[in-house]
C-alpha cells in the first residue's frame, strides 16, 4: 500500500425515540463499528461530522464520541436537511480518517433502519 491519505467513511443509525440515552448508545455503537470494521485507530481520525434529523434534539451526537475518550478529534453536530418523506430519527456520520486503504476498500456502515438508506452497501458492513 502507498502513503496515508484522508478518506471519508459514511455511517448512519436510527433510534427508537428522542432520548439522550438512546442517542448516546446508538452513536457509540455506530462509531465503534465504523472503526472496528475499517481497522481505524482513533489517532487516525481527522474529524467527524454528525447530522441528526430534526426530530432528534435530546443530545448532541458528538458527546458520545467525547464519552468514548475521543477528546482530541474535531467534532461537529449539524441538523440534517428536512426533506418530505425522509427517514425519521436518523443520525448520520461522516468520519474523515487518515488511512492507507483504497477508497473501494472503505466499508461504510448503516445500522438498524438506516440500512434502507444505502442497501447497496449493507453487505459491505462486516
Amino acid at each position: 500500500m502507498g502513503c496515508s491519505v484522508v478518506r471519508g467513511i459514511r455511517g448512519a443509525i436510527t433510534v427508537e425515540q428522542n432520548d439522550a440515552a438512546g442517542i448516546m448508545a446508538a452513536v457509540k455503537e455506530l462509531l465503534l463499528t465504523m472503526i472496528n470494521v475499517n481497522q481505524i485507530q482513533v489517532e487516525d481520525i481527522a474529524s467527524i461530522i454528525f447530522s441528526t434529523t430534526s426530530d432528534l434534539d435530546a443530545a448532541f451526537p458528538a458527546k458520545a464520541a467525547r464519552d468514548l475518550g475521543w477528546t482530541n478529534v474535531p467534532l461537529l453536530d449539524l441538523q440534517q436537511m428536512q426533506v418530505p418523506g425522509a427517514m425519521k430519527r436518523c443520525i448520520r456520520v461522516l468520519m474523515h480518517v487518515n488511512t492507507k486503504l483504497r477508497q473501494a476498500e472503505i466499508k461504510h456502515i448503516y445500522l438498524r433502519e438506516a440500512k434502507e438508506l444505502r442497501p447497496d452497501l449493507v453487505d459491505n458492513n462486516t
